[in-house]
């Protein structure tokens, strides 16, 4: 099943010159969840509202300072492969080229209504997060904002004693303590996520003349900004009618709850995170020129790469791509070799590349570069359930039904 019937040429775009700001009226519409940055004719990146939620925005910034570089997908590229790179790419939209000509985007509301008559095989309970997070509604916005980024998550259930009270947002939380503030103050704010974490440095621009308001409004409960009516779903509740409300209601997530008791929570990246999973336990690897593997197996570069991506055990590996080029230069009769690692993993997108003579050489060089990166780009909080070998095969199932 690919995803040619789904792309989608209604988008809304933003030059890059453009001051952020216009990028506030855009994401008014909760419909719009990213925006295609254009150079003229030229497509340059994504910008999320994730993304500007969770960073220093300066109104009168450059688009171009805040650009996303996402994975690009063709319109013949598989769900399978799709629903990987948006949860690699942290979003929600992906343009879609045919060649190098921007064609489109795809969205995850349209990937999910493609496959939700495909996911009655699964159960909410075989997908959800069970190792809920949760806050209560007397918590400060500042304490939730500090989970939000712990855990690496946006949406956090309120309780209060055992009973689920209300959901808080991240793109909620943001919006009443910063957002709100420089519609009234202009300026620049200051990092919030910094401030929050208790390890930000002190911005310029007027900020300290705020600190004190941002202080008092991280300290305001968190029952001020929560959804007090939240959407749920039970445990035994069909995947495919759980994902139908949740694009019926135009929200990304249910909390699962049992005799009004909250016990998990299922949100568009858990679906589009079991699309990803195949029949078979080994890590599906795509090598781009595999001829050029004289000296190492196909089954020893999926290994080199699981070595890496087993050192990191709460991160798991959607989606792993091999590319490699034969330059003119020799040694010894061995070619020099360019090896790029690119993995999509439910924590992010990650690259890596080297070059050696021979594709072992080079492929080993580009997997330290891609380690590196692991290390230095992301913190691992929370860890995703994995799925056990009769889900697996369920979902498999369904991936040949539909084909």
């Amino acid at each position: 099943m690919d995803i040619s019937d789904i792309v989608t040429t209604e988008y809304r775009t933003v030059d890059v010159d453009d001051t952020v700001s216009r990028l506030d009226g855009i994401f008014e519409d909760p419909a719009v969840r990213a925006v295609i940055a254009m150079d003229g004719e030229e497509y340059e990146g994504v910008v999320t509202q994730r993304q500007l939620a969770t960073g220093h925005v300066v109104p009168d910034a450059k688009v171009r300072q805040y650009v996303w570089y996402v994975a690009r997908v063709e319109p013949t590229s598989d769900v399978r492969s799709v629903a990987g790179r948006m949860v690699g790419s942290q979003s929600r939209v992906l343009p879609v080229f045919d060649d190098d000509e921007l064609v489109g985007v795809v969205t995850a509301e349209d990937l999910l209504k493609e496959v939700t008559p495909f996911l009655h095989v699964l159960s909410v309970r075989d997908v959800a997060t069970q190792d809920l997070a949760t806050v209560e509604p007397t918590d400060s916005i500042g304490k939730a904002l500090n989970v939000f980024r712990r855990d690496g998550i946006s949406h956090l259930p309120v309780v209060s004693g055992t009973s689920l009270a209300g959901v808080v947002s991240l793109h909620d939380a943001l919006n009443f303590a910063v957002r709100d503030m420089e519609r009234s103050s202009g300026g620049e704010p200051g990092s919030f996520i910094d401030d929050a974490s208790g390890g930000g440095k002190g911005a310029t621009g007027g900020f300290g003349e705020r600190s004190g308001d941002i202080d008092r409004m991280l300290d305001l409960p968190v029952e001020n900004v929560m959804t007090d009516v939240p959407e749920t779903t039970s445990g035994d509740a069909s995947l495919d009618d759980a994902v139908a409300k949740m694009l019926e209601r135009n929200i990304s997530s249910l909390v699962v709850t049992d005799g009004g008791e909250p016990t998990g929570i299922v949100t568009w990246t858990d679906v589009l995170e079991v699309l990803t999973l195949t029949g078979e336990e080994r890590l599906p690897v795509q090598i781009v020129n595999i001829d050029l593997l004289d000296d190492i197996s196909r089954q020893g570069v999926t290994t080199m790469i699981e070595d890496v991506a087993a050192k990191y055990g709460q991160m798991r590996v959607l989606e792993a791509n091999v590319y490699l080029h034969e330059h003119d230069e020799t040694l010894r009769g061995v070619p020099l070799i360019m090896g790029r690692i690119r993995l999509f993993t439910d924590r992010g997108h990650f690259v890596g590349t080297g070059e050696g003579y021979g594709a072992a050489h080079a492929l080993r060089l580009a997997a330290n570069v891609l380690e590196r990166e692991i290390l230095q780009g992301k913190d691992y909080g929370r860890s995703k359930k994995h799925l056990e070998p009769d889900v697996r095969s369920k979902l498999y199932s369904w991936w040949l039904d539909s084909i």
